[in-house]
């Protein structure tokens, strides 16, 4: 036997090959001075005392590294690492593959720490006295207290989803026992509490954990209410509410409703002093220390509008062939899929005959007191041919109607009748509610907005483009943050933000805006895995900031199996299908998107898309005309100018591409070719030389250089098995 190479028994009688560098690290100087650190909470790190990383490179050899991790130190058998990280290849192949794992992991932990990697014919292990893991010293907290549950702010191996089946559902499998974990150390911790601010503290921990969880809501109540903020109270009730809509429970159980009516009933006892309650959240912010960001006060409101659809009536003698009923239906499962609109029963408005309008009083206070909006309908016949209306109407504004859609159809298949008008008018309502409630924030003062206020008055800074409100947009959107840290929408939006931030070239450090994008769109997905928007986002921040379009299909896919009717990520998806050079697919998916909302203020975000499977076709005219289009849309939008740049240096139009040039400089000064291959991710050599090479003849300058290099590695998690579509306990983005 080699001086390399010892053979020496293990635990649970394995035969450990033992590297002979593992003496010397075992001499009590090495283990004494020298760490290494390795966090399978967030992101997989392993790092040494100072701080240099020894992570692998590939995705595969990071999995086994988290496997053997969350064994540490007990071995594991080769056979059920290659089962779980390649159960679709043949044994051989399995075992071939692991090797070269094992050979990575090996060569990246070095001279320095490869004692710690055993290896022997038919065991893996991670050992040794100088290894500390996160994960191992969760299940042996001590007393180490609240602290503990500092780390469920991230998910377990939050990137390293869809690697293979069997590896998803083992990783489920070890995020629910962490969970498990973490809900009973916590209900612990909570149940001995011995005051109103450490309960706050422990409860909302263990809302990150289990946001459904009615003990905590329970906790978090009487803390306000004993301490007297009755308002603080209610809030954290209505937050209650909107988490157990998002879980399998519809309403809070009888418990937490008797403890509600006595909130409401019993006057709170005098307010505590300031030292004795200090709420970890709160939905009131009154800031003093940063006046320019954070300079008004936002009171509490429910985050979700109040909508009802009404039973669409059938005028004259259409016979009631069930398209009526089908269409209703149709259109309040469609708007009930998107988060920020929360669907109420339809039978509060008046129907039936010829009649429109609101209920008399008192019908109507009811009808105003459970809904915010009411979408009615009616159909219409003339021999073979059928009229669809539909209408939005504001209920709190009188019954001014926010919107109207009439769609004219011959009476065909029902079934597909309804389907097609459901979507147009679910897709449609959408932007247009969101666009009506940003118009009424506009005007309210700032000490009467809600979180979602914030949220809608920043939406028209976005969608203009023009910096200066653009930036305040930023702002706005972390009031609303603030305000409220459990939406899912306010964080995907502001990872949008992030986004536009990048894509316009505004951004000072488009790295770090790349992965402020990426961990907003992940925690968009983490709070609500259901969120079809979040996962569009995600897909997004994956497929264009990340530069992995392939890997943020299954994301869109995912999202527009949750809500079909969203316009957005039919448009995400197109562009995903073009970046990889499928670009019949990608103008497919993004007609969609203009033909699901051709009002959305988006419109000219799909305009630009449009132009990138044309450009990629070799359809410059078509390119040209709807980059012309997208510059009328919004000629802020600077992504709109790069493709119609490209796609008029193909045709020849020197004098358009010239002024086009001198436009998109005022808005992005130092614009090269150089950055246009950097930023944009298409994946075949021949599209990117096709679109430099326009730029290029539109008399683009070369910049510093075009070898195209990404803006920024990321990856995100979806938060679901991305083979089955099964929500898991969280996700990659």
């Amino acid at each position: 036997m080699s001086e390399s190479e010892t053979i020496s028994s293990a635990d649970e009688g394995a035969v450990i090959l033992d590297i002979s560098r593992q003496r010397r690290a075992d001499a009590p100087d090495a283990v004494n001075t020298n760490r290494l650190y390795l966090r399978v909470f967030g992101r997989l790190s392993v790092v040494d005392q100072d701080e240099r990383p020894y992570l692998p490179r590939t995705r595969k050899a990071k999995a086994l590294l988290a496997i053997l991790a969350l064994s540490s130190p007990r071995p594991v058998l080769r056979l059920t690492v290659a089962s779980l990280l390649w159960s679709r290849r043949e044994n051989e192949q399995a075992r071939a593959s692991l090797r070269q794992c094992v050979h990575e992991l090996q060569d990246v932990l070095g001279c320095d720490w490869s004692h710690l990697f055993i290896a022997d014919r038919h065991n893996l292990m991670l050992r040794g006295p100088n290894l500390s893991i996160d994960a191992a010293a969760l299940l042996q907290p001590g007393e180490q207290g609240l602290d503990c549950l500092g780390v469920f702010r991230d998910m377990l191996l939050e990137d390293l989803n869809g690697l293979d089946p069997a590896f998803d559902q083992w990783l489920g499998e070890e995020r629910a026992r962490f969970a498990r974990f973490g809900r009973t150390f916590a209900e612990g911790l909570l149940a001995h509490s011995p005051d109103a601010a450490s309960t706050l503290a422990i409860a909302e921990h263990l809302l990150l954990i289990d946001p459904a969880h009615e003990s905590a809501w329970r906790a978090i109540i009487r803390a306000h209410h004993g301490s007297g903020d009755r308002g603080m109270a209610l809030a954290a009730y209505d937050r209650c509410c909107a988490a157990l809509a998002n879980s399998s429970a519809l309403r809070p159980s009888p418990e937490t409703q008797e403890l509600m009516s006595r909130v409401r009933r019993v006057a709170p006892p005098a307010p505590a002093s300031p030292a004795a309650v200090a709420p970890v959240s709160a939905t009131t912010i009154t800031t003093t220390s940063t006046p320019a960001l954070f300079d008004c006060n936002v009171r509490h409101e429910r985050s979700a509008l109040r909508l009802c659809v009404a039973p669409v009536r059938l005028l004259g003698d259409v016979a009631d062939d069930g398209l009526a009923a089908g269409l209703t239906e149709e259109i309040a499962s469609g708007l009930s899929r998107f988060r920020w609109i929360s669907c109420v029963p339809g039978s509060m408005w008046r129907g039936g005959g010829q009649e429109t309008g609101p209920l008399p009083l008192p019908a109507r206070q009811q009808s105003e007191a459970d809904a915010d909006f009411v979408l009615d309908g009616t159909i219409q016949r003339s021999g073979t041919r059928l009229r669809i209306t539909s209408r939005l109407i504001d209920l709190r504004a009188g019954g001014e109607i926010v919107w109207a859609g009439r769609f004219d159809r011959s009476q065909a298949d029902t079934f597909g009748l309804q389907d097609e008008i459901g979507a147009a008018i679910v897709a449609q309502v959408d932007p247009e509610l969101m666009a009506h409630e940003g118009r009424r924030t506009a005007s309210r003062r700032r000490d009467d907005l809600s979180a979602r206020d914030l949220l809608l008055k920043a939406l028209p800074g976005m969608y203009r483009l023009e910096r200066p409100a653009f930036l305040e947009a930023r702002r706005l959107l972390e009031l609303s943050r603030r305000a409220d840290p459990g939406s899912s929408v306010v964080h995907g939006w502001l990872a949008q933000w992030n986004l536009l931030y990048v894509g316009q070239g505004w951004s000072d450090d488009p790295q770090r805006s790349a992965n402020e994008a990426a961990e907003l769109a992940e925690r968009a997905v983490m709070l609500d895995p259901m969120d079809a928007r979040g996962l569009a986002l995600a897909g997004h921040v994956r497929g264009y900031l990340g530069r992995s379009p392939e890997e943020a299909l299954a994301l869109h896919d995912r999202a527009l199996s949750l809500n079909p009717n969203l316009a957005i990520a039919w448009c995400f998806s197109g562009l995903a299908h073009s970046y990889i050079g499928q670009h019949e697919e990608g103008l497919a998916r993004i007609s969609q998107a203009r033909r699901l909302s051709p009002s959305d203020p988006h419109a000219f975000f799909f305009d630009m898309a449009l132009m990138m499977p044309h450009l990629m076709r070799g359809d410059y005219r078509d390119a040209a005309d709807v980059g012309r289009r997208a510059i009328q849309l919004n000629p802020w939008f600077t992504s709109a100018y790069k493709g119609y740049l490209s796609a008029l240096g193909h045709l020849g139009r020197e004098r358009e591409a010239m002024e086009m040039r001198r436009r998109l400089t005022q808005l992005e000064p130092g614009f090269s070719i150089e950055a246009a291959v950097r930023r944009v991710p298409l994946q075949r050599p021949e599209d990117m030389q096709r679109y430099a090479e326009g730029l290029r003849l539109a008399g683009v300058p070369e910049g510093g250089g075009t070898a195209p290099r990404p803006v920024a590695v990321i990856t995100v998690d979806s938060g679901i098995d991305l083979v089955s579509g099964a929500p898991q306990s969280r996700t990659d983005q």
